[in-house]
């Protein structure tokens, strides 16, 4: 494997909201990170996950009300910073949590959330990640003991801890995603988060977890939720995301098995982050 990844350039017109479903789509795919610029959006994927008629899939590229072109390079994933500075906004999430990078301007909000440019999923442009932020923003995290699977930049353990979380564990499976973890977690000063590198193979039940976030996929989330919800206490609640709409039925099927009761989701341009509680 090259370790190199494909850059995709997309024009759109209209912009919205093809862009926000175009995202969702690629996504889907296997796409990993995505910049929304005035004109469209750049998206990447590994060279080693493509595959030449991977697009067919995408159906709003054969829509006949929007228009959209594209463009493709492949790029070394260690010109990622170059690239991500060149495009890459800060988000704000419901006027009080902002996600940005180092060399933007501090804004004045609640949360405000440094995330160090890397190849790294989670910066919260992606629907999902929107989507779980706005879940914790509106939940009391005050206290409680946490897990962050699939941590990818750790944004989500960081507010996590902002918002009064006392322990909390950010778990990635890729390297990368460690690594830009404990970047982020050390430049928003969130020593309470203990950051691993690895899978549902390090959860066991001497751990719990009074809240556990998971935003990965469909398939990993219908494997691994066991291993999950063993850590989860009591009275604790779990949130689901990296799904489409048409898989939440059967999503909540498997948490029911599990003794879960769905409370309520979210849901952005098809995509849905869900609550579950035990």
């Amino acid at each position: 494997m090259s370790g190199n990844y494909l850059e995709f350039d997309f024009q759109i017109e209209p912009l919205q909201p093809a862009s926000e479903i175009l995202i969702a789509e690629l996504g889907y795919l296997g796409f990993e990170s995505f910049v929304e610029n005035e004109d469209g959006v750049t998206a990447y994927i590994p060279v080693e996950e493509y595959e030449d008629d991977l697009l067919t899939n995408v159906h709003i590229l054969q829509s006949e009300e929007v228009k959209i072109t594209y463009e493709q390079k492949e790029i070394e994933r260690i010109n990622w910073n170059e690239e991500w500075e060149k495009n890459f906004t800060p988000i704000l999430v419901d006027d009080i949590c902002s996600v940005r990078a180092p060399f933007h301007p501090k804004p004045e909000v609640e949360f405000d959330i440094v995330i160090e440019p890397k190849m790294s999923f989670g910066t919260g442009h992606h629907a999902t990640t929107h989507m779980v932020i706005q879940h914790i923003l509106k939940n009391d995290w005050e206290g409680k003991r946490v897990l962050d699977m699939g941590c990818g930049t750790g944004v989500l353990a960081i507010l996590a801890a902002m918002k009064g979380a006392k322990r909390i564990d950010a778990i990635d499976i890729d390297n990368w995603c460690y690594l830009n973890t404990l970047e982020n977690v050390a430049k928003n000063e969130c020593d309470h988060i203990q950051v691993e590198e690895g899978g549902a193979e390090l959860l066991n039940e001497s751990r719990s977890y009074d809240m556990i976030l998971a935003n990965i996929n469909r398939n990993i989330l219908l494997r691994d939720l066991p291993e999950y919800i063993q850590c989860l206490n009591e009275n604790g609640s779990i949130f689901l995301s990296g799904f489409y709409s048409e898989d939440l039925p059967v999503i909540q099927k498997t948490c029911e098995k599990l003794d879960l009761k769905f409370v309520e989701h979210l849901e952005r341009s098809n995509w849905v982050a869900a609550k579950f509680s035990r």
